[in-house]
């Protein structure tokens, strides 16, 4: 007797060995591209191109409703497709229109397209999830007095949407943030189209980057904000985001970021993007943040707990060297940390010095008497410690600050103050919009000073010791008092009230930044 029709029994059929496949194909696992501090971030087989991001905000309790879609360009033929991505919910996936079957290896989350990708050829993504911002200490969202800020450096882009979270793959943005009403919604990039229902009951923002950019620099702010506006150097345009009720008390802070552009400009060439602007946010951070094009502050560095001015302007001349150095050229590998920040440091000292607060020297040389100790803590600058097994890694610390702006200082006293300003311009302007690393700096750096600085600079960058400072046969030895990571800025703040050195960006030695 016939049990089904053969429409039906071919069905079955078709069933049945979808879930004998499934069955015998190995599990997932979780993909890197080796990057030797983070070795299962990012991921191969493909070059992200575009992300457009929603996000729907309700409260701080409650998690985002979220699309993610992905344009990229498969560099090899591919059965799976691995994104990063945790702290979410997957509720459907796609791959080129067709549902594609979605599971989780560590923090990776697994794509199998429903047939196979060849090398070469467009790869579109679309999924929907949820973005938790419940705080789990590992970055990501920021809750903040009033919503949420985004502090995704170095590894916690993926804690909030899928992506290739790694800045070798770089992209353009687009942000579309649904808030409700009484609610300002800001994200990198210029604003686009506002979209308001006619109930008024939540308001959709959109904003897109013009420069690709990094997952970690990626920012979205939600509050009671208002954004205030201005005109930088060659009619730049400026956006700040700051509390609603702070906006008086915040306007002398606000003013001043249009000379500061102008003065990296005088030393580096034009700023980089778009627009800029700083995000002025009421949460407990223990950091200060270039996120690019908006870099993310607490609202208690400007709140009058001591700083000095000198100190506070240093710190925002910091974040904004970012956009040069880490934003527009963005570093090959977290090896190349040393390049971001101790430029960032270097500009920041160097601002100081100007304001004859704080001289380049006395700041120099108290780093290069901790200089090996904090090689001894955190490794050498160019070559930081990977965590141990089971550990989280403490990148953001002083050896990759001051002890990588000693590296500059180095170098300026080696090949002339004029041979320098050329490797940072030239530096910022070959690489804009791009990624490079440590051995693309000494190869520059060379060339600028017309010999081989590969020689000098090895021990500075890779040495377990500090070698001799080049014109200071004074200084001796690399040996003093244990500068250690917690000192950064919890202790800069006594650090800037004694006229000490600053050190800006981490609270202590495990804060990511």
């Amino acid at each position: 007797m016939q049990l089904t029709s053969p429409r039906l029994r071919a069905a079955l059929l078709a069933a049945a060995s979808l879930t004998l496949v499934a069955a015998v194909l190995p599990p997932p696992k979780p993909l890197g591209i080796g990057d030797r501090l983070f070795p299962e971030l990012g991921n191969p087989g493909y070059d992200v191109l575009s992300y457009d991001l929603s996000f729907t905000y309700k409260d701080n309790r409650t998690p985002l409703d979220a699309v993610t879609v992905i344009s990229a360009r498969t560099s090899q033929p591919l059965d799976t497709v691995n994104l990063d991505f945790a702290h979410g919910t997957v509720a459907s996936a796609e791959v080129n229109g067709e549902p594609a079957r979605f599971e989780s290896a560590g923090e990776d989350l697994v794509l199998t397209p429903a047939r196979p990708l060849t090398g070469g050829s467009p790869l579109h993504i679309t999924i929907r999830h949820t973005s938790d911002p419940r705080g789990r200490g590992d970055g990501g969202w920021v809750p903040t007095d009033d919503g949420l800020a985004m502090a995704n450096q170095a590894d916690a882009a993926h804690r909030v949407f899928p992506c290739n979270d790694h800045p070798a793959d770089k992209a353009y943005f687009t942000f579309r943030i649904t808030a409700p009403a009484g609610l300002t919604a800001v994200a990198n990039g210029m604003p686009g189209a506002m979209r308001v229902p006619r109930a008024a009951a939540a308001t959709t923002w959109t904003y897109r980057t013009l420069h690709p950019m990094a997952t970690e620099l990626a920012q979205v702010s939600i509050g009671v904000s208002t954004v205030v506006h201005g005109t930088g150097p060659h009619g730049l345009p400026l956006r700040d985001v700051v509390a609603t009720a702070d906006r008086e008390k915040l306007d002398p802070w606000l003013k001043k970021t249009a000379g500061h552009i102008e003065w990296m400009e005088q030393r580096v060439g034009r700023y980089p993007f778009e627009n800029y602007g700083v995000l002025i946010a009421h949460a407990k951070t223990g950091f200060e943040l270039e996120t690019q094009t908006l870099s993310l502050f607490e609202s208690g560095l400007f709140s009058g707990q001591g700083y000095p001015e000198w100190y506070v302007e240093s710190v925002m001349v910091h974040e904004l060297a970012h956009q040069w150095f880490g934003d527009s050229v963005t570093p090959r590998t977290w090896s190349d940390l040393w390049l971001n920040e101790g430029h960032a440091t270097w500009y920041e000292a160097l601002y100081a010095d100007g304001l004859g607060k704080y001289s380049l020297e006395r700041r120099m040389r108290e780093a290069y008497q901790r200089s090996d100790q904090w090689r001894a803590a955190g490794g050498p600058p160019a070559a930081p410690k990977a965590a141990a097994p089971g550990q989280k890694i403490g990148l953001f610390r002083p050896v990759v600050y001051d002890g990588a702006a000693l590296i500059l200082y180095a170098l300026r006293q080696e090949i002339g103050a004029e041979a320098f300003d050329r490797v940072e311009r030239r530096w910022v302007g070959e690489h804009r919009d791009a990624v490079a690393g440590t051995e693309d700096f000494v190869r520059l750096a060379s060339q600028e000073a017309g010999r081989d600085l590969g020689a000098f600079l090895q021990p500075w960058l890779y040495g377990k010791t500090t070698p001799a400072m080049p014109g200071h046969p004074e200084w001796g030895g690399a040996a003093g008092a244990a500068g250690t990571a917690g000192t950064a800025k919890k202790g800069a703040a006594g650090a800037a009230k004694k006229g000490a050195a600053p050190h800006t960006k981490a609270a202590g030695a495990e804060k990511r930044v």
